[in-house]
Protein backbone atom coordinates (compact mmCIF):
# COMPACT_ATOMS: atom_id res chain seq x y z
CA UNK A 1 0.00 0.00 0.00
CA UNK A 2 1.04 3.65 -0.32
CA UNK A 3 1.42 5.74 1.84
CA UNK A 4 1.58 9.99 1.50
CA UNK A 5 4.47 11.69 2.61
CA UNK A 6 2.89 13.90 6.20
CA UNK A 7 2.68 17.42 6.65
CA UNK A 8 3.56 17.84 9.89
CA UNK A 9 6.07 15.90 12.89
CA UNK A 10 4.46 15.01 16.02
CA UNK A 11 7.01 16.94 18.13
CA UNK A 12 5.48 17.03 21.29
CA UNK A 13 4.78 13.48 22.08
CA UNK A 14 7.85 12.22 22.29
CA UNK A 15 8.15 14.43 25.20
CA UNK A 16 4.73 13.59 27.23
CA UNK A 17 5.73 10.31 29.25
CA UNK A 18 7.81 12.77 31.20
CA UNK A 19 4.73 14.01 32.93
CA UNK A 20 2.32 11.52 32.60
CA UNK A 21 4.29 8.24 33.02
CA UNK A 22 2.38 6.05 35.33
CA UNK A 23 5.11 5.46 38.27
CA UNK A 24 5.00 1.80 38.61
CA UNK A 25 5.59 1.17 42.72
CA UNK A 26 5.72 -1.99 44.80
CA UNK A 27 1.98 -2.08 44.62
CA UNK A 28 2.04 -1.93 40.52
CA UNK A 29 4.20 -4.90 40.14
CA UNK A 30 3.35 -6.91 37.25
CA UNK A 31 1.26 -10.41 37.20
CA UNK A 32 1.78 -13.30 35.35
CA UNK A 33 -1.71 -14.83 35.83
CA UNK A 34 -5.02 -14.02 33.66
CA UNK A 35 -7.69 -13.85 37.04
CA UNK A 36 -9.97 -13.93 34.26
CA UNK A 37 -9.59 -17.18 33.23
CA UNK A 38 -8.73 -18.92 36.69
CA UNK A 39 -12.34 -18.92 37.66
CA UNK A 40 -15.55 -20.18 36.05
CA UNK A 41 -18.89 -18.47 36.44
CA UNK A 42 -22.10 -20.62 36.19
CA UNK A 43 -22.67 -19.42 32.62
CA UNK A 44 -18.91 -20.40 31.23
CA UNK A 45 -19.07 -23.51 32.74
CA UNK A 46 -22.51 -24.77 32.11
CA UNK A 47 -24.50 -22.56 30.27
CA UNK A 48 -27.50 -24.23 29.68
CA UNK A 49 -28.13 -23.62 32.86
CA UNK A 50 -29.45 -20.10 32.26
CA UNK A 51 -32.19 -19.68 30.23
CA UNK A 52 -32.40 -18.99 26.78
CA UNK A 53 -33.27 -15.47 25.65
CA UNK A 54 -36.16 -16.81 23.96
CA UNK A 55 -37.64 -18.42 26.84
CA UNK A 56 -40.07 -16.93 29.44
CA UNK A 57 -37.83 -14.71 31.52
CA UNK A 58 -40.35 -14.67 34.47
CA UNK A 59 -38.27 -16.89 36.81
CA UNK A 60 -34.67 -14.81 36.00
CA UNK A 61 -33.52 -13.00 39.18
CA UNK A 62 -32.80 -10.26 37.13
CA UNK A 63 -33.64 -7.30 38.29
CA UNK A 64 -33.79 -3.51 36.61
CA UNK A 65 -32.14 -1.45 39.55
CA UNK A 66 -34.08 1.73 40.82
CA UNK A 67 -37.49 0.56 40.02
CA UNK A 68 -40.31 -0.87 42.35
CA UNK A 69 -41.09 -3.80 40.20
CA UNK A 70 -39.09 -6.44 42.54
CA UNK A 71 -41.83 -9.53 42.76
CA UNK A 72 -43.64 -9.69 45.63
CA UNK A 73 -42.37 -13.08 46.86
CA UNK A 74 -38.75 -11.32 47.53
CA UNK A 75 -39.97 -8.08 49.50
CA UNK A 76 -38.95 -8.39 53.35
CA UNK A 77 -41.61 -8.51 55.81
CA UNK A 78 -38.77 -7.22 58.51
CA UNK A 79 -39.61 -3.38 58.90
CA UNK A 80 -36.03 -3.12 61.03
CA UNK A 81 -33.58 -0.42 59.53
CA UNK A 82 -31.20 -2.14 57.28
CA UNK A 83 -27.74 0.08 57.70
CA UNK A 84 -25.38 0.35 55.16
CA UNK A 85 -22.39 2.07 55.30
CA UNK A 86 -20.74 3.80 52.52
CA UNK A 87 -17.32 4.50 52.46
CA UNK A 88 -15.92 7.32 50.66
CA UNK A 89 -13.46 10.48 50.62
CA UNK A 90 -15.77 13.65 51.97
CA UNK A 91 -12.98 15.49 53.14
CA UNK A 92 -9.10 15.58 52.11
CA UNK A 93 -8.31 16.76 48.71
CA UNK A 94 -10.28 13.99 46.77
CA UNK A 95 -13.67 15.23 48.89
CA UNK A 96 -15.21 16.33 45.80
CA UNK A 97 -14.74 12.37 44.36
CA UNK A 98 -16.03 11.33 47.51
CA UNK A 99 -18.98 13.88 47.70
CA UNK A 100 -20.42 12.59 44.25
CA UNK A 101 -20.32 8.95 45.35
CA UNK A 102 -22.41 10.33 48.37
CA UNK A 103 -25.05 12.50 45.60
CA UNK A 104 -25.18 9.44 43.71
CA UNK A 105 -25.93 6.87 47.10
CA UNK A 106 -28.13 9.71 48.19
CA UNK A 107 -30.48 9.66 44.32
CA UNK A 108 -30.76 5.65 44.59
CA UNK A 109 -32.14 5.84 47.80
CA UNK A 110 -34.48 8.61 46.87
CA UNK A 111 -35.57 6.41 43.38
CA UNK A 112 -35.81 3.10 45.92
CA UNK A 113 -38.20 4.67 48.20
CA UNK A 114 -37.17 2.60 51.14
CA UNK A 115 -38.54 3.24 54.89
CA UNK A 116 -36.68 0.95 56.77
CA UNK A 117 -32.82 1.38 54.48
CA UNK A 118 -30.02 3.94 56.03
CA UNK A 119 -26.66 4.95 54.53
CA UNK A 120 -24.12 5.17 56.75
CA UNK A 121 -21.83 7.50 55.37
CA UNK A 122 -18.24 7.32 56.55
CA UNK A 123 -15.39 9.91 55.75
CA UNK A 124 -12.10 7.87 54.66
CA UNK A 125 -10.19 11.04 54.51
CA UNK A 126 -8.94 9.71 51.46
CA UNK A 127 -5.83 7.67 52.84
CA UNK A 128 -5.29 3.98 54.33
CA UNK A 129 -5.67 4.95 57.93
CA UNK A 130 -9.01 6.91 57.36
CA UNK A 131 -10.30 3.69 55.35
CA UNK A 132 -9.33 1.11 58.31
CA UNK A 133 -10.81 3.89 60.93
CA UNK A 134 -14.36 4.20 58.90
CA UNK A 135 -14.84 0.68 58.18
CA UNK A 136 -14.35 -0.33 62.00
CA UNK A 137 -17.27 2.44 62.77
CA UNK A 138 -19.20 0.95 59.88
CA UNK A 139 -19.68 -2.55 61.79
CA UNK A 140 -19.30 -1.13 64.82
CA UNK A 141 -23.01 0.89 63.89
CA UNK A 142 -24.24 -2.56 62.55
CA UNK A 143 -23.60 -1.96 58.73
CA UNK A 144 -24.79 -4.91 56.85
CA UNK A 145 -22.97 -4.49 53.66
CA UNK A 146 -20.15 -1.69 53.03
CA UNK A 147 -19.95 0.54 49.71
CA UNK A 148 -16.51 1.51 48.75
CA UNK A 149 -13.57 2.34 49.53
CA UNK A 150 -12.59 4.17 45.95
CA UNK A 151 -8.79 4.01 46.62
CA UNK A 152 -6.84 0.50 46.12
CA UNK A 153 -4.68 1.63 49.20
CA UNK A 154 -8.26 2.58 51.03
CA UNK A 155 -9.54 -0.87 49.99
CA UNK A 156 -6.59 -2.97 51.73
CA UNK A 157 -6.98 -1.20 54.77
CA UNK A 158 -10.27 -1.84 55.24
CA UNK A 159 -10.39 -5.45 53.61
CA UNK A 160 -8.97 -6.86 57.25
CA UNK A 161 -12.29 -5.30 59.55
CA UNK A 162 -14.74 -6.13 56.68
CA UNK A 163 -13.69 -9.80 56.88
CA UNK A 164 -13.04 -10.16 60.57
CA UNK A 165 -16.52 -9.54 60.97
CA UNK A 166 -17.89 -10.98 57.90
CA UNK A 167 -19.63 -7.66 56.51
CA UNK A 168 -19.35 -7.88 52.75
CA UNK A 169 -17.10 -5.03 51.08
CA UNK A 170 -18.38 -3.94 47.30
CA UNK A 171 -15.35 -1.66 46.54
CA UNK A 172 -14.96 1.35 43.73
CA UNK A 173 -11.91 0.34 42.78
CA UNK A 174 -10.05 -1.29 39.84
CA UNK A 175 -7.46 -3.09 42.11
CA UNK A 176 -8.29 -6.98 41.13
CA UNK A 177 -6.00 -8.30 43.43
CA UNK A 178 -8.10 -7.35 46.30
CA UNK A 179 -11.00 -9.19 45.62
CA UNK A 180 -11.78 -12.48 47.22
CA UNK A 181 -15.05 -14.32 48.55
CA UNK A 182 -15.88 -11.47 51.00
CA UNK A 183 -14.46 -8.48 48.60
CA UNK A 184 -16.42 -7.56 45.40
CA UNK A 185 -14.19 -5.19 42.44
CA UNK A 186 -16.94 -2.99 41.37
CA UNK A 187 -14.63 -0.92 39.11
CA UNK A 188 -14.40 -1.33 35.22
CA UNK A 189 -11.80 -3.97 35.00
CA UNK A 190 -10.17 -4.24 31.44
CA UNK A 191 -11.27 -8.56 31.48
CA UNK A 192 -14.54 -8.45 29.73
CA UNK A 193 -13.57 -4.99 27.98
CA UNK A 194 -10.38 -7.08 26.11
CA UNK A 195 -12.83 -9.83 25.37
CA UNK A 196 -15.49 -7.74 24.04
CA UNK A 197 -13.35 -5.57 21.46
CA UNK A 198 -11.36 -8.39 19.97
CA UNK A 199 -14.74 -10.51 19.92
CA UNK A 200 -16.28 -7.60 17.79
CA UNK A 201 -12.99 -6.51 15.79
CA UNK A 202 -12.93 -10.09 14.80
CA UNK A 203 -16.44 -9.98 13.48
CA UNK A 204 -15.56 -7.03 11.48
CA UNK A 205 -12.62 -8.86 9.60
CA UNK A 206 -9.46 -8.01 11.85
CA UNK A 207 -7.68 -11.13 12.62
CA UNK A 208 -3.64 -9.75 12.15
CA UNK A 209 -3.57 -7.48 15.55
CA UNK A 210 -0.41 -5.75 17.25
CA UNK A 211 -0.14 -5.11 20.87
CA UNK A 212 1.76 -2.00 22.26
CA UNK A 213 1.10 -2.29 26.18
CA UNK A 214 2.77 -0.61 29.29
CA UNK A 215 4.60 -2.56 31.44
CA UNK A 216 2.36 -2.20 34.79
CA UNK A 217 0.19 -4.89 36.38
CA UNK A 218 -2.56 -3.62 34.23
CA UNK A 219 -0.61 -4.32 30.64
CA UNK A 220 0.38 -7.73 31.74
CA UNK A 221 -3.58 -8.48 32.26
CA UNK A 222 -4.28 -6.73 28.86
CA UNK A 223 -1.67 -8.97 27.26
CA UNK A 224 -2.53 -12.39 29.09
CA UNK A 225 -6.03 -11.85 28.29
CA UNK A 226 -5.35 -11.33 24.45
CA UNK A 227 -3.15 -14.16 24.82
CA UNK A 228 -5.87 -16.35 26.17
CA UNK A 229 -8.81 -15.16 23.88
CA UNK A 230 -6.36 -14.88 20.31
CA UNK A 231 -6.99 -18.41 19.70
CA UNK A 232 -10.53 -18.60 20.33
CA UNK A 233 -10.96 -15.89 18.14
CA UNK A 234 -8.34 -17.37 15.46
CA UNK A 235 -6.40 -13.76 15.48
CA UNK A 236 -2.56 -14.11 14.35
CA UNK A 237 -0.17 -11.78 16.83
CA UNK A 238 2.21 -9.98 14.12
CA UNK A 239 4.11 -7.59 16.76
CA UNK A 240 3.26 -6.99 20.06
CA UNK A 241 5.88 -4.28 22.52
CA UNK A 242 5.89 -3.40 25.99
CA UNK A 243 7.24 0.23 27.32
CA UNK A 244 8.06 1.33 30.80
CA UNK A 245 5.29 3.56 31.89
CA UNK A 246 8.00 6.05 32.71
CA UNK A 247 9.59 6.42 29.62
CA UNK A 248 10.74 9.79 28.31
CA UNK A 249 10.66 8.88 24.71
CA UNK A 250 9.29 5.84 23.07
CA UNK A 251 9.42 7.12 19.60
CA UNK A 252 12.17 4.35 19.19
CA UNK A 253 10.16 1.59 20.18
CA UNK A 254 7.16 2.56 18.11
CA UNK A 255 9.09 3.23 15.41
CA UNK A 256 10.14 -0.25 15.35
CA UNK A 257 7.02 -1.75 16.51
CA UNK A 258 6.06 -0.65 13.20
CA UNK A 259 8.48 -1.91 10.86
CA UNK A 260 8.79 1.73 9.96
CA UNK A 261 12.51 1.21 8.84
CA UNK A 262 11.39 -2.36 6.24
CA UNK A 263 8.72 -0.51 4.89
CA UNK A 264 11.09 2.20 4.04
CA UNK A 265 13.49 0.42 2.75
CA UNK A 266 10.97 -1.50 0.46
CA UNK A 267 10.17 1.59 -0.76
CA UNK A 268 14.27 2.68 -1.65
CA UNK A 269 14.35 -1.16 -3.49
CA UNK A 270 11.90 0.61 -6.00
CA UNK A 271 13.41 3.92 -6.01
CA UNK A 272 16.91 2.75 -6.46
CA UNK A 273 16.37 1.42 -10.33
CA UNK A 274 14.23 4.39 -11.63
CA UNK A 275 16.65 6.75 -10.46
CA UNK A 276 19.40 4.35 -12.52
CA UNK A 277 17.51 4.06 -15.39
CA UNK A 278 17.08 7.83 -15.50
CA UNK A 279 21.15 8.62 -15.35
CA UNK A 280 21.43 6.44 -18.32
CA UNK A 281 17.86 7.69 -20.20
CA UNK A 282 16.94 11.05 -18.81
CA UNK A 283 14.45 11.00 -20.77
CA UNK A 284 12.46 7.90 -19.52
CA UNK A 285 8.57 9.35 -19.32
CA UNK A 286 7.77 6.52 -17.50
CA UNK A 287 10.53 6.35 -14.81
CA UNK A 288 10.03 10.20 -13.99
CA UNK A 289 6.11 9.05 -13.47
CA UNK A 290 7.36 6.03 -11.67
CA UNK A 291 9.62 7.78 -9.36
CA UNK A 292 7.47 11.18 -8.80
CA UNK A 293 4.77 8.65 -7.38
CA UNK A 294 7.20 7.10 -5.33
CA UNK A 295 8.76 10.09 -4.05
CA UNK A 296 5.89 11.67 -2.79
CA UNK A 297 5.49 8.48 -0.39
CA UNK A 298 6.56 7.34 3.17
CA UNK A 299 6.59 3.77 2.92
CA UNK A 300 5.68 1.00 0.71
CA UNK A 301 3.66 -2.44 1.27
CA UNK A 302 0.92 -3.27 3.79
CA UNK A 303 1.32 -2.17 7.69
CA UNK A 304 2.41 -4.87 9.64
CA UNK A 305 -0.86 -5.10 11.04
CA UNK A 306 -4.33 -4.16 10.19
CA UNK A 307 -5.58 -3.45 13.99
CA UNK A 308 -3.40 -2.57 17.05
CA UNK A 309 -4.77 -2.66 20.48
CA UNK A 310 -3.44 0.22 22.93
CA UNK A 311 -4.13 -0.47 26.39
CA UNK A 312 -3.43 3.31 27.65
CA UNK A 313 -5.57 6.41 28.57
CA UNK A 314 -5.46 10.03 28.21
CA UNK A 315 -2.88 11.71 26.80
CA UNK A 316 -0.85 8.82 26.19
CA UNK A 317 -3.15 7.34 24.26
CA UNK A 318 -2.71 10.43 22.64
CA UNK A 319 0.76 10.58 21.80
CA UNK A 320 0.46 6.99 21.08
CA UNK A 321 -2.03 7.61 18.09
CA UNK A 322 0.37 10.57 16.85
CA UNK A 323 3.32 8.78 16.89
CA UNK A 324 1.81 5.64 14.86
CA UNK A 325 0.67 7.78 12.62
CA UNK A 326 3.88 9.50 12.13
CA UNK A 327 5.27 6.28 11.53
CA UNK A 328 2.78 5.97 8.48
CA UNK A 329 0.38 3.46 10.52
CA UNK A 330 -2.37 6.13 9.62
CA UNK A 331 -5.99 5.21 11.48
CA UNK A 332 -7.82 4.85 8.39
CA UNK A 333 -5.48 1.93 7.27
CA UNK A 334 -4.69 0.59 11.31
CA UNK A 335 -8.03 0.45 13.17
CA UNK A 336 -7.31 1.72 16.70
CA UNK A 337 -8.26 -0.73 19.56
CA UNK A 338 -8.90 0.11 23.15
CA UNK A 339 -9.69 -0.75 26.76
CA UNK A 340 -12.51 1.33 28.99
CA UNK A 341 -9.97 3.54 29.33
CA UNK A 342 -11.15 5.32 26.15
CA UNK A 343 -14.11 6.31 27.85
CA UNK A 344 -13.06 10.06 27.59
CA UNK A 345 -14.54 12.50 25.61
CA UNK A 346 -11.59 14.21 25.63
CA UNK A 347 -10.17 11.67 23.45
CA UNK A 348 -12.84 11.54 20.56
CA UNK A 349 -11.28 15.20 19.21
CA UNK A 350 -8.28 13.36 18.83
CA UNK A 351 -7.38 13.06 15.03
CA UNK A 352 -4.96 10.20 14.94
CA UNK A 353 -7.68 8.31 17.01
CA UNK A 354 -10.88 8.95 14.51
CA UNK A 355 -12.45 5.93 14.31
CA UNK A 356 -10.97 3.80 16.94
CA UNK A 357 -12.98 1.33 18.68
CA UNK A 358 -13.67 0.38 22.01
CA UNK A 359 -15.85 -1.41 24.82
CA UNK A 360 -16.88 0.23 27.80
CA UNK A 361 -20.35 0.71 29.41
CA UNK A 362 -23.40 1.89 26.90
CA UNK A 363 -23.02 5.97 27.45
CA UNK A 364 -26.77 6.10 26.22
CA UNK A 365 -27.93 3.97 29.49
CA UNK A 366 -26.50 6.50 32.21
CA UNK A 367 -27.77 9.36 29.88
CA UNK A 368 -31.05 10.06 32.04
CA UNK A 369 -28.72 9.65 35.67
CA UNK A 370 -26.66 12.56 33.97
CA UNK A 371 -29.70 14.72 33.36
CA UNK A 372 -30.86 14.04 36.80
CA UNK A 373 -27.67 14.42 38.44
CA UNK A 374 -26.95 18.42 36.95
CA UNK A 375 -30.45 19.20 37.56
CA UNK A 376 -30.49 18.07 41.50
CA UNK A 377 -26.55 18.75 42.33
CA UNK A 378 -25.67 21.87 39.23
CA UNK A 379 -22.86 19.78 38.07
CA UNK A 380 -22.20 17.11 35.78
CA UNK A 381 -21.89 13.93 36.90
CA UNK A 382 -18.20 12.49 37.51
CA UNK A 383 -17.94 8.49 35.53
CA UNK A 384 -17.95 7.07 38.92
CA UNK A 385 -20.79 8.54 40.12
CA UNK A 386 -22.64 5.49 38.54
CA UNK A 387 -20.95 2.66 40.96
CA UNK A 388 -22.18 4.44 43.80
CA UNK A 389 -25.65 4.38 42.69
CA UNK A 390 -25.72 0.60 41.22
CA UNK A 391 -23.74 -0.29 44.54
CA UNK A 392 -26.78 1.20 46.57
CA UNK A 393 -29.49 0.13 44.35
CA UNK A 394 -28.27 -3.54 44.92
CA UNK A 395 -27.69 -2.99 48.23
CA UNK A 396 -31.68 -2.05 48.26
CA UNK A 397 -32.27 -5.07 46.24
CA UNK A 398 -30.91 -7.24 48.82
CA UNK A 399 -32.79 -5.59 51.44
CA UNK A 400 -35.74 -6.16 49.89
CA UNK A 401 -34.96 -9.66 49.33
CA UNK A 402 -34.88 -10.64 53.30
CA UNK A 403 -31.70 -8.92 53.95
CA UNK A 404 -29.77 -11.13 51.56
CA UNK A 405 -26.21 -10.35 52.31
CA UNK A 406 -24.65 -13.79 51.58
CA UNK A 407 -22.45 -14.95 48.94
CA UNK A 408 -24.75 -16.65 47.05
CA UNK A 409 -27.20 -13.62 46.55
CA UNK A 410 -24.72 -11.44 45.78
CA UNK A 411 -22.83 -13.53 43.48
CA UNK A 412 -26.28 -14.24 41.63
CA UNK A 413 -25.39 -15.84 38.00
CA UNK A 414 -28.24 -13.88 36.70
CA UNK A 415 -26.97 -10.56 37.61
CA UNK A 416 -28.42 -7.17 37.37
CA UNK A 417 -29.63 -4.57 35.68
CA UNK A 418 -27.83 -1.44 36.52
CA UNK A 419 -27.33 2.52 35.29
CA UNK A 420 -23.97 0.70 33.39
CA UNK A 421 -25.70 -2.16 32.14
CA UNK A 422 -25.94 -5.56 33.31
CA UNK A 423 -23.52 -6.78 35.63
CA UNK A 424 -22.91 -9.34 38.09
CA UNK A 425 -19.78 -10.61 40.43
CA UNK A 426 -17.88 -13.73 39.61
CA UNK A 427 -16.96 -16.15 42.60
CA UNK A 428 -13.58 -14.77 42.50
CA UNK A 429 -15.01 -11.45 43.71
CA UNK A 430 -14.52 -9.44 39.94
CA UNK A 431 -17.13 -7.78 38.41
CA UNK A 432 -18.29 -8.92 35.03
CA UNK A 433 -20.29 -6.23 32.72
CA UNK A 434 -22.04 -6.63 29.56
CA UNK A 435 -20.58 -3.89 27.55
CA UNK A 436 -21.03 -1.76 23.87
CA UNK A 437 -18.71 -1.34 21.30
CA UNK A 438 -18.20 2.22 21.57
CA UNK A 439 -16.22 4.37 17.96
CA UNK A 440 -14.58 8.08 18.05
CA UNK A 441 -16.88 9.43 15.25
CA UNK A 442 -15.97 13.34 14.46
CA UNK A 443 -15.25 14.27 17.27
CA UNK A 444 -17.85 11.95 19.47
CA UNK A 445 -18.26 8.58 20.79
CA UNK A 446 -21.01 6.22 19.16
CA UNK A 447 -22.41 3.10 19.95
CA UNK A 448 -21.53 1.11 17.00
CA UNK A 449 -22.41 -2.27 18.68
CA UNK A 450 -25.02 -2.36 21.55
CA UNK A 451 -24.58 -3.52 25.50
CA UNK A 452 -26.67 -6.88 25.82
CA UNK A 453 -29.31 -7.00 28.21
CA UNK A 454 -28.92 -10.37 29.46
CA UNK A 455 -26.25 -12.75 30.76
CA UNK A 456 -27.82 -15.61 29.03
CA UNK A 457 -26.47 -15.28 25.93
CA UNK A 458 -23.02 -13.38 26.84
CA UNK A 459 -21.20 -15.41 28.56
CA UNK A 460 -17.67 -14.62 29.02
Amino acid sequence: MMHSKKTSFFRSTVMVFSTLGLLCTASCQTTKTDPWEDYSTPAESAPSQLPNTQEDLSGIETYEIGTPDVPAASLTTNREMTKVALLVPLSGDKAHIGQSLMNAAQMAMFDGNMPNFEILPKDTLGTAEGARAAAQEAVRDGAKIVLGPLFSHSVQAAKPITDRYNVPLIAFSTDWRLADQNTYIMGFLPFTQVQRILEYSAGQGYHNMGVFSPQNNYGQAIVSSYLRIAPQLGLSMQNMASFSPTDTNISPLLREFSLYDERVEELNQLIRPLEMRLESNPNDVQAKFELEQYKNMDTFGPPPFDAVLLPVGGEQARAIANLLSHYDLDPDEVRRLGTGLWDDDALATEQNLDGAWFAAPSPDLRKNFELRYKSIYGTDAPRLSTLAYDATALAMLLTNMGNRFDRTAITNANGFAGIDGIFRFRQNGLIERGLAVLEYRNGEIVVIDPAPNTFQRYAY
